[in-house]
């Protein structure tokens, strides 16, 4: 007896599409910018019509934020993974691994980084002191004052102090005709985000 073949679904589960959508997009935003990447262009990169692309976003511009937005959870669960690997009471470890995973992260999708946020447009103020890696921070940072680990009079405006520091000295490591090595630059983050919090509980 002969087997039925199983048919391959015609429609796939919209988050699949809407992802297949953002991926092509960078694609292209990395290979020929993001300024003169058309809709057709991205549409016909996922293999859908063009119709499908307002299924999921109301313009290129409202990708791009999908593509930030979708960076920054990245970078935060390569935060989030480095910390887990600390014991639970070595704030001073949790801290150096906030540092440390932020600039690897970084540096190392900081082609994508620079295409989906410089793009097209100027950075936005709101989105350096209100995102979801500052608020992670924040609470990481309120969670060692809570059990004495350190002091920190100010922990949000704190972190958002180091998330823009951070930024900073990786933009710096980049285009100051000297490259720092990651590990250099590392160093100097977890460094800082150490000094910020004054003498730690080992």
């Amino acid at each position: 007896m002969r087997t039925p073949t199983k048919l391959r679904p015609r429609t796939k589960p919209p988050g699949e599409r809407r992802d297949e959508l953002m991926n092509a997009a960078l694609r292209l935003f990395l290979k020929q910018g993001v300024a003169t990447t058309t809709i057709e262009q991205i549409t016909s990169g996922a293999e859908v019509a063009k119709g499908t692309f307002y299924l999921y976003f109301s313009s290129k511009e409202d990708l791009l934020a999908a593509l930030g937005d979708r960076f920054g959870k990245k970078l935060l669960e390569g935060i989030k993974a480095a910390i887990d690997k600390m014991p639970k009471n070595d704030w001073k470890g949790k801290l150096s691994a906030w540092a440390r995973a932020a600039v690897t992260v970084y540096l190392d999708s900081i082609r994508e980084h620079d295409v989906v946020f410089y793009g097209s447009r100027p950075a936005k103020r709101e989105g350096l002191v209100d995102n979801i890696i500052v608020d992670h921070l924040f609470e990481l940072l309120e969670a060692g004052i809570a059990v004495g680990a350190w002091t920190v009079e100010e922990p949000r405006v704190t972190a958002v102090f180091l998330f823009t520091g951070l930024h900073g000295a990786v933009d710096a490591s980049q285009t100051n005709g000297k490259r720092i090595n990651r590990t250099q630059l590392a160093d100097i983050v977890e460094q800082l985000c150490l000094r910020s919090v004054g003498p730690t509980i080992d």
